[in-house]
């Protein structure tokens, strides 16, 4: 399978985007040799080599405000595109004007900031993977994290295939790898969905140890994509996307995204030699006990649109970073006389390796309700 690389976008300033979230620039744990991020991607990668498909994998994930979101028909005022979302680099109050420009930088929340580009270079005959870490600013608990990674598939049709017959082909693909990722034993379904990028649009969900789990968007690839790409109108093809934790999270039984990142050799010895499609079901060791403190605020003059939740999981995480297991946004209220908002949430800290002291924990806490103040303009109750 041919591996390929492109220029480096010129990159913005990162001083807007949070430390934690800075340390993870180039880890690439669908790179990294042992990691279980890195075995099911040589396991996708693997299905597609006998089909020819080009590999990007080493691609900047500082991209454009057109890449992410303008060249995929995104909508202005779509949810993705808010900074309460999205990692721009700029400044969080820079105007709309600002983070709506097409040459403004931010870190990709999809690998799907490349299809133009990649489909502009690779032409009719485009068949290639994209691979990569992407960054979305998220809430905190044991399935989400600000960095994760996606693994994007595009196919172009031969001249003179119509829509349904991309489709057709997209669903014997895509069943295809669901029984090599997963075996015979999988079932599958394929859902209505609607997505910018795709019409028609479908959701995979797979019948997976009890459950229906969402394993990946799809659908054949909308005209305005293959339009920016300087293609022609006749073209046909499709398009899907696959986020690697969650699948992993399930493939493995790993009952919490922050192990990807741990360093405990009780996690990595159980990936460290093995190899991609090997049945791995990770042994959980002894959990550690878990400490909850609480904080509540009154938000600063202006009401609940200064302060999002997401501005709060950013300070906790910077904070505290991977001490903190799960947040809770506990309570919203409003004085009856001063019409002042209050919000409440609960913290659960739960080192994944060790028990963590009363102490360590106060002193984090109390740091953390320093920051709130200093950082968002609050006022503690």
């Amino acid at each position: 399978m041919l591996r390929r690389s492109i220029a480096s976008v010129a990159s913005g300033s990162l001083d807007n985007v949070p430390a934690s979230v800075r340390a993870k620039i180039g880890k690439n744990l669908h790179q990294t040799a042992g990691s279980p991020i890195h075995l099911l991607c040589q396991q996708v990668c693997n299905f597609f080599a006998d089909r020819s498909f080009s590999v990007y994998d080493s691609l900047p994930p500082t991209v454009t405000v057109r890449d992410n979101f303008d060249s995929l028909g995104i909508p202005l005022d779509h949810v993705s595109r808010s900074a309460d979302d999205t990692f721009y680099l700029e400044p969080r109050d820079a105007p709309r004007a600002v983070l709506e420009a097409p040459n403004t930088k931010l870190l990709r929340c999809h690998t799907s900031a490349h299809q133009t580009s990649l489909l502009r270079q690779e032409g009719l005959h485009s068949k290639f993977l994209v691979a990569g870490d992407v960054y979305r600013r998220d809430t905190i608990d044991s399935s989400h994290y600000p960095v994760f990674h996606q693994m994007e598939g595009v196919w172009l049709a031969p001249a003179g295939t119509t829509d349904e017959a991309a489709l057709a082909s997209l669903k014997v693909t895509l069943r295809d790898l669901v029984v090599h990722l997963l075996g015979d034993e999988a079932d599958i379904r394929f859902v209505d969905a609607s997505f910018p990028f795709t019409n028609p649009s479908l959701e995979v969900e797979v019948w997976w140890r009890g459950e229906w789990l969402e394993l990946l968007g799809s659908g054949v690839i909308a005209p305005h994509i293959l339009s920016a790409a300087g293609l022609p109108d006749t073209t046909k093809g499709w398009a899907f996307g696959l986020g690697l934790e969650r699948l992993a999270m399930a493939m493995y039984s790993i009952p919490d995204i922050r192990l990807f990142w741990s360093d405990d050799e009780r996690f990595t010895s159980q990936f460290a030699r093995a190899s991609p499609g090997d049945r791995i079901t990770f042994s959980p060791f002894s959990r550690m006990p878990p400490v909850f403190k609480d904080v509540s605020f009154w938000l600063p003059q202006g009401g609940s649109s200064t302060v999002h939740p997401h501005d709060v999981y950013a300070t906790v995480r910077e904070t505290a970073g991977d001490l903190v297991e799960a947040v809770t946004h506990l309570d919203t209220f409003t004085h009856p006389k001063t019409g002042k908002v209050s919000h409440a949430y609960r913290i659960c800290y739960r080192s994944m390796s060790r028990t963590l002291t009363n102490a360590e924990v106060n002193e984090r806490q109390a740091e953390l309700r320093d920051r709130l103040v200093a950082d968002l303009g609050v006022e503690l109750r």
